[in-house]
């Protein structure tokens, strides 16, 4: 397959949006772009002045994503962690955790090339979004070509399980963003215009009130735990 059914989510308050707002100014500080796609996060990441390295498993995506950031490496992590030139100031799991089989001995490799100070940002869909509790409660469990059931995902999250694993990886959450479902994604353009971006907003808002059911991702952003005394 040469195309990728992942692209960016440009909206105001979309994982992408979030996660580029809390990196801020790169100011020459390397970032980590994990599950690279073909680049478009971390073009976005070279605009805002991070040296990125991108970790991609597909060689025709990685292909795609070469020139768009400062060194692209094609690298299956269900297999074997790649070997990293120097540290990181940041470290961005971009919706790639449900597509590993074992994502935590993945997230404790990685997490070793970060700086002393560095921060984790993780997004990853929410398998307790109430549409899915509906669609159980009537039997049904449908797999998409993209999305919470995209039939790509090999784990799933709650909201419980996803701050579960982030501790056992030894980080610590300072911040746990809900966002809600990309309505200008699944709106034909046609619709777009006021009124979408009213009922986006409540959407949004509805969502960061009940994180645990109307939350589509979350997007989590951590430091290294500090260790026991």
């Amino acid at each position: 397959m040469n195309g990728s059914p992942y692209q960016l989510k440009a909206d105001p308050y979309s994982s992408h949006a979030v996660i580029l707002s809390r990196l801020g100014e790169g100011r020459g500080r390397r970032v980590l772009d994990v599950g690279a796609a073909d680049g478009f996060l971390a073009e976005l990441l070279t605009r805002q002045g991070w040296e990125v390295t991108a970790l991609e498993r597909d060689p025709a995506q990685a292909a795609k994503a070469r020139g768009r950031c400062h060194e692209v490496i094609v690298a299956d992590l269900d297999q074997a962690a790649p070997r990293l030139q120097g540290s990181f100031d940041a470290i961005v799991y971009g919706d790639v955790l449900e597509h590993l089989s074992d994502p935590l001995p993945v997230l404790v490799g990685l997490d070793r090339t970060l700086t002393d100070d560095g921060r984790v940002i993780v997004s990853v869909p929410n398998v307790a979004h109430v549409w899915v509790r509906l669609s159980l409660a009537v039997g049904r469990w449908d797999y998409t070509d993209r999305g919470i059931l995209d039939r790509t995902h090999l784990r799933f999250f709650t909201k419980r399980s996803f701050a579960a694993i982030l501790r056992d990886a030894g980080l610590g959450l300072e911040e746990l963003v809900a966002t809600p479902v990309p309505l200008p994604l699944v709106v034909p353009p046609r619709l777009h215009g006021s009124v979408l971006h009213a009922v986006h907003a409540l959407s949004a808002a509805a969502a960061r009130a009940w994180k645990g059911g109307l939350a589509y991702q979350f997007v989590a952003v951590c430091r290294r735990a500090a260790a026991s005394p």
